[in-house]
């Protein structure tokens, strides 16, 4: 397993079902980043507590509504268009990339704050908290573990 979270979301993303279930949670609302970051805190044993899953909404929560969103929103409002015009098909492809380095960005932060929680022997749920939907947890599970 990759040690850093930027590498396991690589990781995790390029598994077999794995980008087709995160491109369906973000369009009805859930936090990618976040999900990612949870696997990845998963992988490592780290406890799931209120008080630190708070801690990482507190920094994901408005570098989406601030930064990641609008590049989305952008880039998403673009696609017709850039299918009829090479041009603004190039400035699409540039919003994209900085969506990429915005998630980049956010994944570092996330993992800068989380990197010193301390492992356990147990086994951590923190995907449960965060996503209700049963088979994409366990989609999700099985891709981690074979990263």
């Amino acid at each position: 397993m990759p040690a850093d979270l930027w590498n396991f979301a690589l990781a995790c993303y390029a598994r077999p079902g794995v980008e087709q279930v995160f491109l369906r949670l973000q369009d009805s609302g859930a936090d990618v980043c976040l999900l990612l970051c949870a696997l990845w805190l998963e992988r490592r044993q780290v406890p799931c507590e209120a008080q630190r899953l708070a801690q990482l909404r507190a920094i994901a929560e408005p570098w989406q509504r601030q930064v990641v969103q609008p590049l989305r929103e952008l880039r998403q409002g673009w696609k017709a268009a850039a299918l009829l015009d090479p041009q603004q098909a190039r400035l699409r492809e540039q919003v994209k990339a900085l969506e990429l380095e915005a998630e980049r960005e956010l994944l570092g932060r996330l993992e800068q704050l989380a990197q010193k929680w301390q492992a356990t022997d147990e086994a951590v749920a923190w995907l449960e908290t965060l996503l209700e939907d049963r088979d994409a947890r366990e989609l999700l599970r099985v891709a981690a573990t074979q990263t």
